[in-house]
């Protein structure tokens, strides 16, 4: 096959297999969008339970692995910080329930782990990645506040400093 032919293939194979979303995530400043999954345990939670409470959501892409164990124990080890800052904390990911709850016993984590199994309320938040065969959620957070609205998001996130660097901009926030 000449150079021509095989340049051509390989753009078409990439269209079929790539198929990125490519949805913007919401704006800070605006309401965050609604959601309604489980949890490891298999209970539902849906974004209007967590009304006047600050909440992170935090968006990873794949349980037990290094950079989302890094980013989920980090906030395991300020959950109590957050918490009496009057915030809650989900994780979400594509992965089941099954998943979650093994992840969450493995490493003691505190906070509830959201199966978002069809990427579906990651593609609402801008954080899913769709490579047609295989989908996982970005590595990305939003702050919401007590009234559901956006106050801060992080769209490239390092997996060893972001729980810091949420708790600070939350103390931020409730020092004003």
């Amino acid at each position: 096959m000449n150079a021509w032919l095989r340049t051509i293939f390989a753009l078409l194979l990439s269209s079929v297999l790539l198929v990125p979303a490519w949805a913007e995530s919401p704006a800070v400043d605006q309401p965050a969008p609604g959601f309604s999954l489980p949890d490891q345990d298999g209970a539902i939670h849906a974004l209007a339970d967590y009304r006047g409470k600050w909440l992170v959501l935090y968006f990873y892409p794949k349980n037990d692995t290094p950079g989302c164990t890094t980013e989920a124990c980090n906030f395991r080890d300020g959950y109590g910080q957050l918490k009496a800052l009057g915030a809650q904390v989900l994780g979400v990911s594509v992965d089941d329930t099954a998943s979650h709850l093994a992840f969450a016993k493995k490493y003691k984590l505190p906070f509830t782990l959201l199966a978002d199994a069809d990427g579906a309320v990651a593609e609402r938040y801008g954080a899913l990645t769709n490579l047609a065969l295989v989908k996982f959620a970005k590595r990305q957070t939003f702050l919401i506040d007590p009234q559901g609205v956006i106050r801060e998001k992080w769209l490239k996130v390092d997996p060893d400093t972001h729980a810091a660097e949420v708790m600070a901009a939350l103390k931020q926030r409730s020092a004003r």
